[in-house]
C-alpha cells in the first residue's frame, strides 16, 4: 500500500483504518513484541524492519480482541504501525498476519493531493499541511521578485481547520510558514546570507520533488532545495538540502492533534566548508498567524517553563507558540530531537513578531564540513486550545525514546 509518484493534480488515497479483513497465518507464525520502557505510550508510531523472505507486502497485526492494527510496509522493508496504548513497564505481543488480496474495507483514508509541485496532505480526512514547491507568484505588488521563494510548508492546520502559519508577512517578506535557512555565514571568503534574501547575497531555491507516498499509517514526501551564494562573481551552490516530511495518522482522541516530522539533510556542494559564526537566529524557522502580531495575543511556552519574556537564548526540548485565531485558541509545538547538533538547541524567541527559530549558532561558532552531512530532525504537534505541558512532555518522550520492538517465531 505504497505509491511513489510525482503526478500533476493526482490524488493518492490509500488505506488508513482497517475495518474488515480476510487474513491468513504465515507458514511459520511471526510475532511482533513491543516494550513500553519507562514511559506510558499512547498513539505511538512504532517502526521496525520486516523479516526478510516474506512474499506479501500487505500485513496487519492482530490485537487481543481480534481487531487489527494496520501495518504500512515500505519498499526498503521498514514497517510502521500506531500503537494505541501501552502502560510503562509492560510489553505486548501481536501476531503478524498476511492480508489476502481484495478483502479489505477501509475508512479514514490518508490523502496526498499533488498539484504540480504543490502538495496537500490530509490525515483522517483533515487537512494537515501544504508544501509549496516552486516559488510561484508574489502575493502582492509590494513583494519584490527577490523575495520569491519555494521549498517550504504553509499553511499548517489545526484539527479544526485553523491555519497557524503565515506567509510573506508585511514586516518580514522572507518569512514563510516553516522554512530553513542559515543567516550569518562565511564561504570562500564571502558572507552569503541565505535567510535575509532581500540583501541580495544568498538565496534558497526549490529544486524538485523526489518522492511522494501515502498509506494506512503515514503520508509524506521528499524534496530538494539548494542554498546559493549570489555574492560570488557567478552564483555558486553551497548546500544541497533534502526535506523528508511525514504526516502520521494519529491524534484522533478526545484532545485531537496533528503530528508530522521533518528530517532535513544538508550536504556541501563543493570542497569548501560553510562557517557559521555565532548569531541569534538561523536554521529552522516558524512564522505564526498574522493575528498573533498583537503582543497580547501571542504566547510562548518552553519545556523548561520559559516564556516570551525570558525564553530567548535558552535551550529547550520543545517550544509552544500560539494565540487566538478568530477568537479561538490554537497553537503549535516544535519538538527538538535529542540527536540534533547541540541538542537541546538554543531558541530565538522574537519579542515582537510571532516568530520562532531553533538555532545552534546561538551558542557559538561552528561549521559544516565536506563529507559530513548536517542532519536535523524536528517533530511538530498542532492543536486547538491552550498548550498542555504534560501532554507535550509525553509526546517529546515518545519521540526521543521510541518503543522497542522484537520479532520472534
Amino acid at each position: 500500500m505504497h505509491k511513489n509518484s510525482i503526478a500533476c493534480c493526482g490524488l493518492i488515497c490509500l488505506l488508513a483504518s482497517i475495518v474488515k479483513f480476510e487474513t491468513k497465518a504465515i507458514n511459520s507464525p511471526l510475532y511482533v513484541t513491543v516494550a513500553a520502557g519507562v514511559f506510558d505510550r499512547k498513539d505511538s508510531v512504532v517502526s521496525f524492519a520486516m523479516p526478510k523472505g516474506l512474499k506479501s507486502h500487505s500485513y496487519v497485526l492482530r490485537g487481543d480482541a481480534g481487531d487489527f492494527l494496520p501495518l504500512q510496509v515500505e519498499p526498503d522493508g521498514t514497517a510502521m504501525f500506531v500503537l494505541p496504548e501501552l502502560k510503562a513497564g509492560t510489553t505486548k505481543r501481536f501476531p503478524l498476519e498476511e492480508v489476502k488480496a481484495n478483502t479489505v474495507a477501509a475508512r479514514d483514508a490518508m490523502q496526498l493531493v499533488s498539484d504540480h509541485d504543490r502538495l496537500t496532505i490530509s490525515a483522517s480526512g483533515r487537512k494537515a499541511l501544504t508544501f509549496q514547491g516552486g516559488s510561484g507568484e508574489a502575493p502582492s505588488a509590494d513583494v519584490k521578485p527577490i523575495f520569491r521563494r519555494g521549498g517550504y510548508i504553509h499553511p499548517v492546520f489545526t484539527p479544526s481547520g485553523r491555519a497557524v502559519t503565515d506567509d510573506y508577512p508585511p514586516d518580514h517578506f522572507h518569512h514563510h510558514g516553516i522554512w530553513f535557512a542559515w543567516t550569518k555565514t562565511e564561504f570562500e571568503g564571502r558572507h552569503p546570507d541565505f535567510w535575509n534574501v532581500g540583501d541580495g547575497t544568498g538565496k534558497v531555491e526549490f529544486v524538485g520533488l523526489d518522492q511522494t507516498w501515502s498509506g494506512s499509517v503515514h503520508a509524506g514526501f521528499k524534496s530538494h532545495n539548494r542554498s546559493v551564494d549570489v555574492s560570488a562573481p557567478k552564483p555558486v551552490t553551497v548546500l544541497n538540502e533534502q526535506w523528508a516530511v511525514t504526516v502520521y495518522n494519529v491524534g484522533q482522541g478526545a484532545r485531537r492533534y496533528t503530528m508530522f516530522d521533518l528530517v532535513l539533510t544538508q550536504d556541501l556542494a563543493t570542497s569548501s566548508p560553510l562557517v557559521l559564526p555565532e548569531y541569534r537566529y538561523g536554521g529552522i524557522g516558524f512564522r505564526g498567524h498574522r493575528q498573533w502580531l498583537a503582543k497580547d495575543n501571542c504566547d510562548f511556552l518552553t519545556s523548561e517553563g520559559k516564556d516570551r519574556n525570558n525564553g530567548h537564548g535558552t535551550r529547550a526540548r520543545w517550544c509552544h507558540i500560539g494565540g487566538r485565531i478568530d477568537g479561538q485558541l490554537a497553537g503549535i509545538a516544535i519538538l527538538d530531537h535529542p540527536g540534533n547538533f547541540r541538542a537541546p538547541q538554543a531558541m530565538r524567541i522574537n519579542p515582537d513578531q510571532p516568530f520562532f527559530c531553533y538555532s545552534p549558532s546561538l551558542i557559538g561558532d561552528w561549521k559544516i564540513e565536506p563529507g559530513k552531512p548536517y542532519v536535523s530532525r524536528y517533530r511538530f504537534i498542532v492543536y486547538d486550545g491552550a498548550p498542555d505541558k504534560a501532554e507535550l512532555d509525553r509526546l517529546w518522550n515518545d519521540y526521543a525514546n521510541p518503543v522497542q520492538v522484537s520479532i520472534t517465531r
